[in-house]
């Protein structure tokens, strides 16, 4: 089974080359981002607390997320592995996950501050169905409006310049250093994030040693590297 994690500043593409490698590979996407999006679409209890917390830049606590992690991976409902998305941003977070599961990589999406602001800032998303848009490389058809639903664009409540410089600095702060320590165990695979999306989705497959045609995938094709 493939357990992977893929890490980055928040507008890097980890979501992107997430589910690239989930369709291609089969594996299952658990995004703690999506989790939490669903908690809102749906006014859970949950709901209120995390768009609080989430309107002024911050990340949400360890303990939160642990909880919500821990309840999403008690599904088991992978048949031949997953990419954790979201998850951990710092030790507390790191450590709880590699006491429950054996983690063979991780993968971290290597782009400039300037660059994930940039992308940041010119997300959108569809106010009816959710679809996500970016300005810079997904435009839709009609500017504002979705293509598939015809709903109307709009930008989150966290993406302002301020939020997003208070996530920057969290994750220099609190998400950064654990990459010394993924580094040192030989489970870290860094890929240069600011290349097109099949560029770097190609160097992730190869870094891990992922076939190029998912139906020749065995239990036995990871390379020695990735299981490391």
């Amino acid at each position: 089974m493939y357990k992977y994690i893929i890490m980055g500043i928040q507008g890097c593409g980890k979501g992107t080359q997430a589910k690239l490698l989930c369709d291609k590979y089969d594996f299952t996407h658990i995004s703690i981002g999506d989790i939490f999006r669903w908690h809102i679409a749906n006014h859970t209890k949950l709901a209120a607390k995390i768009n609080r917390i989430i309107s002024k830049g911050q990340m949400v606590g360890d303990d939160l997320v642990a909880k919500v992690v821990s309840e999403r991976m008690s599904w088991h409902n992978w048949n031949y592995g997953f990419v954790l998305d979201g998850f951990p941003r710092n030790f507390a977070q790191a450590e709880f996950l590699f006491e429950s599961y054996n983690i063979n990589a991780v993968i971290h999406m290597d782009a400039p501050d300037s660059l994930v602001t940039e992308r940041v800032m010119a997300r959108r998303v569809c106010s009816q169905c959710g679809l996500d848009y970016n300005l810079i490389g997904h435009r839709p058809k009609v500017e504002g409006i979705c293509d598939v639903c015809g709903g109307k664009l709009l930008q989150r409540s966290d993406d302002h310049p301020e939020a997003i410089q208070k996530r920057i600095e969290d994750y220099h702060a609190k998400t950064e250093p654990m990459l010394t320590f993924f580094r040192r165990i030989n489970i870290l695979h860094s890929v240069d994030a600011t290349r097109s999306i099949p560029e770097v989705f190609e160097e992730i497959r190869k870094s891990l040693g992922l076939p190029a045609q998912p139906k020749a995938m065995n239990s036995n094709t990871l390379s020695t590297e990735a299981l490391t």
